[in-house]
């Protein structure tokens, strides 16, 4: 029996399938999978790459930004700060961002920087996980879950 798979965000919902066959998620104590039947389970997300393994090989990637995970009865909620699907992903948009955070920390050192050193660390790696998970929907050519 597959998994029932829900992500929500505050303000919306962003996938609600009830065929997924398994789903990797990155929580901050390191990536999991969640297979059926997988033991009752809370824990936080981190920042990365979610992949849902749907029948016929289909994966649906989509980027998270923190937030929890329950998984109870082969029913998962992700309830994330944010998350995006791969096709919702604007990867020009993300390059510029990621190439804005280079530039940032390029000319960052110590002292009173710190702190937009690491603002320009978390922008580079909210960037880094777009581009991954847009570049993945392209490169294996995922229909559009809409």
């Amino acid at each position: 029996m597959p998994l029932s798979l829900s992500v929500v965000t505050a303000a919306r919902t962003i996938i609600q399938r009830d065929d997924v066959l398994r789903l990797v998620v990155p929580t901050t104590e390191g990536q999991i999978t969640v297979l059926p039947a997988h033991a009752a389970l809370m824990s936080s997300i981190g920042m990365g790459e979610m992949l849902a393994y749907l029948p016929g090989g289909e994966v649906l990637p989509m980027a998270v930004f923190g937030g929890f995970i329950q998984v109870v009865h082969d029913q998962v909620t992700v309830l994330a700060a944010a998350a995006e699907r791969a096709e919702d992903i604007n990867e020009e948009r993300a390059e510029a961002a990621r190439e804005r955070a280079a530039r940032r920390m390029a000319g960052q050192h110590a002292g009173p920087e710190a702190l937009n050193l690491v603002r320009a660390r978390l922008s580079m790696e909210r960037a880094l996980v777009r581009l991954r998970v847009r570049r993945r929907r392209s490169a294996t050519g995922v229909p559009s879950m809409r």
